[in-house]
């Protein structure tokens, strides 16, 4: 099985461009995402992962999509070699979008970072649709 899901956000907007020979769209960028934090290393660590998206979720992406949003990409790794004009050989790793999605809403793009905040104050953060239970006795499980 090949199955990638990854959330980050872009570390610059998508490039879009066409095949030469069918003319279908193809959508090139870039995912920062960070690793999980660590005790031992208080750094927080980042990989860089170069998505390529086809077709629809190529149009998607080149129109919806710019640097820093957060999104999660689901899809599959593909390695690729070709040979430059000097006969090096040259691989690259990729992950190939199927599917994409927003992380955030709008609201939260400009208000606060979720990841800045730890699991208490985030759900200290005002809800939309709940509504605060000051006693649970009463509740079935």
């Amino acid at each position: 099985m090949n199955k990638v899901i990854l959330m980050g956000r872009l570390t610059k907007d998508p490039e879009m461009r066409y095949t030469n020979t069918n003319n279908i769209p193809v959508c090139s960028f870039s995912l920062a995402v960070d690793r999980r934090f660590s005790r031992q290393n208080e750094e927080k660590q980042t990989d860089f992962f170069p998505i390529v998206a086809w077709n629809k979720n190529a149009e998607f992406c080149s129109k919806y999509l710019q640097k820093g949003k957060k999104i999660v990409v689901v899809g599959r790794l593909q390695t690729r070699t070709w040979d430059d004009n000097e006969g090096k050989r040259h691989y690259i790793t990729e992950v190939i979008a199927e599917e994409t999605y927003f992380a955030e809403s709008k609201k939260a793009e400009g208000s606060y970072n979720v990841d800045d905040y730890s699991p208490m104050a985030v759900s200290e953060q005002p809800s939309e649709g709940f509504v605060p239970i000051d006693d649970d006795d009463e509740l079935p499980f």
